[in-house]
């Protein structure tokens, strides 16, 4: 019964989804786009952190440079935007495996750590590479190329880069759920229990967490290939250790270990702040009290915590 409910329920949010551009004005649509794509980033974030226990404060690295791998590819090149998404994947998994070499070897805190060093220093390399990435300005006036030769869609209509971004997002999250759903996936999350153990049974545990951290980079990549036409900019910010922090709390806003959980903390996220903002110029100091409060009383996270008290398990995880 349970299975069935959760397969309408699904079913209902994907027809909202595609049904979204028909029944709402362009504001809407461009939250909407917004969210697919941050929910994309915050669950590329759950795969190192809810799956395998690994607390990375640099992951917006990997999407910033999948922006920038975009925006570059599309300004001097014009490729496909297929192909330009397939580079922003291939740089942030390189990124990610070249950081992830030289930072799975830490734990807890020295992990955290490392990876927002690691995140700082890409971000200042952009930030100074003025040749390549422009400084401070980022990168701005590169036109949006068809999606494939011979597909004639106009992706400069928001409506149509929305059918495009939530076809791709699905199709990522569906990757991403068979990855979860695997063996592999299995092994994360008997590494973040116990990694000692799993280690004890003769199984490499910082191998398994560098493919996860390479993994998760090609989707941060891909996530910040979708950004950067939508923004028609791919700037230095999306670097920053700030925007590292908003994956962290959209997964553990929407449930950490969950695999929907991200998407639903960022829309949480991207819909507060956008009402918020509509009522009051302190909007970040009323934000901040929401999402404190909505933490505190969510100790799953909103979509954690409503499958629980479904399952009739309480926030401390007892039955």
């Amino acid at each position: 019964m349970k299975t069935v409910l959760t397969l309408v329920v699904l079913a209902a949010i994907l027809a909202g989804l595609v049904a979204l551009p028909h029944v709402a004005p362009y504001y809407y649509i461009f939250l909407g786009t917004e969210i697919l794509v941050l929910g994309l980033f915050a669950a590329s974030f759950n795969l190192v952190f809810g799956y395998t226990g690994m607390l990375s404060f640099g992951h917006a690295a990997f999407y910033g440079v999948g922006a920038y791998a975009t925006a570059l590819v599309l300004l001097h090149w014009q490729w496909p935007l297929l192909a330009c998404l397939a580079v922003s994947m291939g740089a942030g998994a390189v990124l990610a495996l070249v950081i992830g070499f030289l930072s799975v070897r830490l734990d807890e805190v020295y992990f955290a750590m490392l990876t927002l060093a690691f995140g700082m220093m890409v971000f200042a390399v952009a930030h100074q590479w003025r040749s390549l990435t422009n400084g401070s300005d980022g990168i701005a006036g590169f036109l949006t190329t068809p999606l494939l030769p011979g597909v004639d869609w106009i992706l400069d209509d928001p409506a149509v880069y929305y059918y495009v971004v939530l076809g791709l997002v699905l199709l990522a999250s569906a990757v991403l759920y068979l990855i979860c759903r695997s063996s592999f996936g299995l092994v994360l999350r008997a590494i973040r229990q116990n990694p000692e153990r799993v280690a004890f049974c003769g199984i490499n545990v910082k191998a398994y967490r560098l493919a996860a951290f390479t993994v998760a980079g090609a989707f941060a990549g891909l996530a910040g290939g979708l950004m950067a036409p939508f923004l028609r900019v791919a700037s230095p910010d999306m670097l920053h250790w700030s925007m590292s922090a908003e994956p962290v709390l959209m997964t553990i806003l929407g449930g950490a270990g969950y695999f929907l959980g991200p998407f639903f903390g960022a829309a949480v996220f991207v819909l507060l702040e956008s009402w918020i903002t509509d009522f009051t110029d302190a909007w970040m100091l009323v934000l901040g009290i929401l999402l404190a409060l909505m933490v505190m009383f969510f100790r799953r996270g909103v979509l954690g915590t409503m499958l629980d008290r479904i399952r009739g398990i309480d926030t401390a995880g007892r039955p």
